[in-house]
């Protein structure tokens, strides 16, 4: 009895050990099925690297926060040990000690630094999130973004060119990433991305740019980045839209100014001129809001 006594308590353990084991193996091997675009690594703190000026303020917010708060951490954890040694019980303890002390000037201590720490997170957020949103400068190129179930529609602007997308026909076999919309930026130029939808609430997603943005019938949203890289990008809706969201996909490619340039002169020999009218929505733009270029209302 006394043998089985002893052992019993181990199986537990193991069982645990053995539960943390598969799922920190699972999460590896999930992380591992990511699309190329989507790897980080640690100098980006494992986000997708971007190629974006926007994407790396993110980045560099994303990193900074996660330093202070392994800071933090590691402070915690090394208090925690200290206090469990330096007041552990002692073999000639034989009475408990007093259970209700306080010190006011270390509560303060307490409450003070996690609200400065907070306030802190909360200034670099705020300024990088209104640097992100930010559409006073004027763009070199103004693409109208029009989501729809369950593909993409680009309208360029200044060249008074567009492109129909259509749906991804997802089977499993090469090629289908050629028939699925793209959408064309310059590399170094800002680009403003005027976002509307056709029917349901969508969201405009570059996951190498690290931002993105809701599509609402009725209204438009706008936003805008300077592509720093050329090389292509994949894109995709990350709103729920309905049956076939998971195959609402777009390519981006960002390529030198003369191959941007020849794309809009291949739009036009292909008799895509003109913009596709949003009057096509489910439902009329709010009043006040159009897609002119500029960023203007």
């Amino acid at each position: 009895m006394r043998q089985h006594d002893s052992s019993s308590p181990r199986r537990p353990r193991r069982r645990l050990g053995t539960t943390v084991l598969v799922g920190a193996l699972a999460t590896l091997a999930l992380g591992g099925c990511a699309s190329g675009d989507l790897r980080g690594d640690a100098s980006t703190g494992w986000l997708p690297h971007a190629v974006t000026e926007g994407g790396e303020r993110v980045t560099t917010l994303w990193i900074g926060a996660w330093i202070a708060l392994i800071a933090v951490g590691l402070l915690v954890i090394g208090l925690t040990v200290w206090c469990i040694g330096a007041y552990r019980r002692r073999q000639d303890d034989t009475e408990l000690p007093v259970q209700l002390r306080y010190n006011i000037p270390i509560e303060i201590l307490y409450t003070v630094v996690p609200m400065l720490m907070i306030v802190v997170f909360f200034y670099y957020t705020a300024r990088d999130e209104a640097a992100l949103i930010d559409t006073s400068k004027k763009p070199d190129v103004t693409v109208n973004v029009v989501g729809k179930q369950w593909s993409w529609d680009f309208n360029y602007l200044e060249d008074d060119v567009h492109e129909v997308g259509t749906q991804a026909i997802l089977t499993g076999e090469p090629g289908a990433e050629e028939t699925i919309p793209t959408l064309y930026l310059p590399v170094g130029e800002r680009v403003e991305f005027v976002l509307t939808a056709r029917d349901v609430i969508h969201s405009f997603w570059v996951p190498a740019f690290l931002q993105k943005m809701d599509m609402i019938p009725g209204r438009v949203n706008r936003f805008q980045v300077v592509p720093t890289e050329e090389g292509q990008f994949k894109g995709k809706c990350a709103e729920l839209c309905g049956a076939y969201h998971s195959q609402m996909l777009f390519n981006v490619k960002v390529v030198s100014r003369a191959e941007y340039d020849q794309h809009m002169a291949d739009l036009r020999a292909a008799d895509q001129t003109g913009l596709l009218n949003n009057t096509l929505n489910r439902e009329a733009l709010m009043s006040g809001q159009n897609v002119q270029p500029g960023g203007g209302n």
